[in-house]
């Protein structure tokens, strides 16, 4: 196969962080200047899932694997229509691409939806910078070289403190995805950012999904009959996203049983009545060990986060709708991981997670939560008939 054009011509590029220190590499995708968040992902694989997911809408991208693009691109691994990334950094961008299943290479993608990357750069040293600096502000340019005036730009250009970008990556009509199989559940999904898999992994257990766009109303999800609620992940801060926390907190005065991811864990703290904050970098990749601590079983998972929960590790927490506590955590650093709410007789009302139990590109070790869903609906099904679970 013919060499990636990046690498045949090596344009240069430049890539400064808003504290000015500065990377020079050589240009590959779109050519031009990107703006947004620096954040590292330490995935080995799944670059594809990762560019495509609606979360990382204005974060600029560092794969800490330093070969990237072997696998090259497909039509069938796409978490969303677009790729949302605002930039992509890497060290050695492949000169070819050998996965049976590649039509296009990485560079070509890029370079088709408009997405600026800078390859040859010392990911290992940008990366331990944001480890220890924190996530920051980046820019990526081809047409201006000159550090200084780019720092000058990356200054101006917005943070993500505060962002709410839950309007810019919703659906804008409701869709349905019918069930596979025999149809068992009816489950409303606000669409936060929402990644192609997780309707899949609801519809392979018999759940009919009526994706809903972020400012639908509770007359809108009763009017669907659900036997069940779902909040996606998504982009942003979450302390800004007020809406969608008043949302929610009509479905748990419907009393509708409630699953969150990513996001859908942060909007549902929130609606608990915890804060969030910022993380110093952030947790992406698909390496992170997680402890349910139902089972203190350990989980290998898949995350994409900049932001947390604030809520207590060790105790319950009294809500208008029951007891709140943390179900997940994280074993690396202790962050919040997962969240349950349950009634005065200890009935599951409601979950979330703050990582990705679809795991599209995996690892598949957190999939039991659909099941968990699942079992709550009919559990709450079966109280409403007054009939034996479903």
């Amino acid at each position: 196969m013919p060499l990636s054009p990046a690498t045949a011509i090596s344009k240069p590029a430049i890539l400064v962080l808003e504290d000015g220190r500065t990377f020079r590499g050589v240009s590959f995708g779109a050519e031009g200047e990107t703006f947004g968040e620096a954040v590292f992902s330490t995935g080995m694989s799944g670059y594809q899932e990762t560019l495509t997911d609606p979360s990382y809408h204005r974060q600029v991208v560092v794969a800490t694997a330093p070969h990237i693009g072997n696998t090259g691109w497909n039509d069938e691994d796409d978490e969303s229509d677009k790729i949302w990334v605002a930039g992509y950094v890497v060290r050695d961008l492949s000169r070819v691409r050998s996965n049976w299943r590649s039509n296009r290479s990485l560079d070509d993608e890029l370079r088709a939806q408009g997405v600026v990357g800078i390859a040859e750069v010392d990911t290992r040293a940008l990366t331990r910078h944001l480890r220890e600096r924190g996530a920051m502000r980046v820019g990526i340019s081809t047409i201006e070289l000159d550090a200084d005036k780019l720092l000058a730009k990356v200054l101006t250009s917005p943070q993500m403190a505060g962002a709410n970008l839950v309007a810019d990556v919703t659906v804008s009509e409701p869709e349905l995805i019918a069930a596979v199989g025999e149809k068992r559940f009816t489950v409303a999904a606000i669409d936060l950012g929402i990644k192609d898999m997780t309707p899949t992994r609801m519809a392979e257990r018999g759940i009919e999904v009526h994706l809903l766009p972020a400012a639908s109303t509770i007359e809108q999800i009763q009017a669907i009959a659900p036997d069940g609620v779902f909040f996606s992940n998504g982009p942003g801060d979450p302390a800004a996203a007020n809406d969608a926390v008043a949302l929610l907190t009509e479905v748990l005065n419907a009393d509708l049983p409630y699953f969150g991811i990513c996001f859908g864990n942060q909007i549902f703290g929130r609606a608990l009545g915890f804060g969030t904050y910022k993380l110093k970098y952030g947790h992406r990749g698909i390496n992170q060990p997680v402890m349910d601590r139902s089972t203190n079983k350990v989980e290998i998972t898949a995350h994409n986060h900049g932001f947390a929960v604030d809520a207590p590790l060790d105790a319950a927490t009294a809500t208008p709708w029951g007891e709140a506590r943390v179900s997940h955590v994280n074993l690396n650093d202790d962050v919040v991981e997962g969240l349950e709410l349950r009634s005065s007789d200890g009935t599951l009302r409601g979950f979330s997670v703050q990582y990705h139990p679809e795991a599209a590109a995996g690892p598949h070790d957190a999939a039991y939560l659909f099941d968990r869903f699942t079992e709550m609906m009919a559990q709450h099904r079966a109280s409403a008939t007054g009939e034996g679970n479903a």
